[in-house]
Protein backbone atom coordinates (compact mmCIF):
# COMPACT_ATOMS: atom_id res chain seq x y z
CA UNK A 1 0.00 0.00 0.00
CA UNK A 2 1.36 3.42 -0.96
CA UNK A 3 1.54 6.48 1.25
CA UNK A 4 0.39 9.52 -0.76
CA UNK A 5 1.56 11.84 2.06
CA UNK A 6 5.09 10.56 1.41
CA UNK A 7 4.71 11.27 -2.31
CA UNK A 8 4.18 7.63 -3.26
CA UNK A 9 2.15 6.46 -6.26
CA UNK A 10 1.20 2.89 -7.20
CA UNK A 11 1.54 1.50 -10.70
CA UNK A 12 0.91 -2.14 -11.59
CA UNK A 13 3.82 -3.40 -13.68
CA UNK A 14 3.89 -6.99 -14.94
CA UNK A 15 0.98 -7.82 -12.65
CA UNK A 16 2.69 -6.54 -9.49
CA UNK A 17 1.77 -3.33 -7.66
CA UNK A 18 4.91 -1.19 -7.57
CA UNK A 19 5.66 1.87 -5.45
CA UNK A 20 6.87 4.95 -7.30
CA UNK A 21 8.36 7.94 -5.49
CA UNK A 22 10.41 10.92 -6.60
CA UNK A 23 13.32 11.44 -4.22
CA UNK A 24 15.70 14.37 -4.61
CA UNK A 25 18.25 12.08 -6.25
CA UNK A 26 15.64 10.67 -8.62
CA UNK A 27 14.57 14.22 -9.54
CA UNK A 28 18.17 15.21 -10.26
CA UNK A 29 18.64 12.18 -12.51
CA UNK A 30 15.32 12.97 -14.19
CA UNK A 31 16.46 16.51 -15.02
CA UNK A 32 19.67 15.16 -16.55
CA UNK A 33 17.84 12.42 -18.48
CA UNK A 34 15.24 14.76 -19.98
CA UNK A 35 17.64 17.67 -20.42
CA UNK A 36 15.14 20.14 -19.03
CA UNK A 37 16.38 23.46 -17.76
CA UNK A 38 14.21 23.08 -14.67
CA UNK A 39 11.66 20.70 -13.28
CA UNK A 40 9.12 23.50 -13.69
CA UNK A 41 9.47 23.03 -17.47
CA UNK A 42 8.64 19.35 -17.06
CA UNK A 43 5.64 20.13 -14.86
CA UNK A 44 4.45 22.67 -17.44
CA UNK A 45 4.66 20.05 -20.20
CA UNK A 46 2.45 17.73 -18.18
CA UNK A 47 0.00 20.48 -17.25
CA UNK A 48 -0.36 21.56 -20.88
CA UNK A 49 -0.66 17.98 -22.18
CA UNK A 50 2.55 18.38 -24.17
CA UNK A 51 4.42 15.57 -22.41
CA UNK A 52 5.98 12.86 -24.52
CA UNK A 53 6.12 9.12 -24.01
CA UNK A 54 9.82 9.64 -23.23
CA UNK A 55 8.81 12.01 -20.41
CA UNK A 56 6.40 9.42 -19.03
CA UNK A 57 8.92 6.58 -19.24
CA UNK A 58 11.65 8.67 -17.59
CA UNK A 59 9.29 9.61 -14.75
CA UNK A 60 8.25 6.01 -14.17
CA UNK A 61 11.91 4.92 -14.11
CA UNK A 62 12.81 7.76 -11.72
CA UNK A 63 9.82 6.83 -9.56
CA UNK A 64 10.92 3.18 -9.43
CA UNK A 65 14.42 4.30 -8.40
CA UNK A 66 12.92 6.50 -5.70
CA UNK A 67 10.73 3.57 -4.69
CA UNK A 68 13.78 1.39 -4.16
CA UNK A 69 14.15 -0.55 -7.42
CA UNK A 70 17.20 -0.43 -9.68
CA UNK A 71 15.54 -0.36 -13.09
CA UNK A 72 16.32 1.29 -16.39
CA UNK A 73 14.11 2.47 -19.20
CA UNK A 74 15.23 -0.63 -21.14
CA UNK A 75 13.78 -2.81 -18.34
CA UNK A 76 10.39 -1.20 -18.86
CA UNK A 77 10.31 -1.34 -22.68
CA UNK A 78 8.61 -4.73 -22.67
CA UNK A 79 6.85 -4.41 -19.31
CA UNK A 80 3.09 -4.80 -19.15
CA UNK A 81 1.63 -1.77 -17.41
CA UNK A 82 -1.94 -2.24 -16.23
CA UNK A 83 -4.01 0.42 -17.94
CA UNK A 84 -1.38 0.94 -20.63
CA UNK A 85 0.18 4.26 -21.58
CA UNK A 86 -2.72 6.24 -20.14
CA UNK A 87 -2.23 4.72 -16.68
CA UNK A 88 1.53 5.29 -16.92
CA UNK A 89 1.00 8.95 -17.88
CA UNK A 90 -1.52 9.39 -15.06
CA UNK A 91 0.95 7.88 -12.55
CA UNK A 92 3.75 10.09 -13.88
CA UNK A 93 1.63 13.23 -13.53
CA UNK A 94 0.58 12.17 -10.04
CA UNK A 95 4.22 11.62 -9.09
CA UNK A 96 5.08 15.16 -10.12
CA UNK A 97 2.10 16.58 -8.28
CA UNK A 98 2.87 14.68 -5.08
CA UNK A 99 6.55 15.59 -5.22
CA UNK A 100 5.72 19.29 -5.17
CA UNK A 101 2.63 19.40 -2.95
CA UNK A 102 2.89 20.12 0.73
CA UNK A 103 0.61 17.80 2.76
CA UNK A 104 -2.09 19.47 4.75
Amino acid sequence: MVNPWAGEVELVIDGQPRVLKLTLGALAELEAELQTGTLVELVERFESGACSSRDVLALVVAGRWGGGASVTSRDLLSADIAGGPVAAARAAAELLARAFTVPG
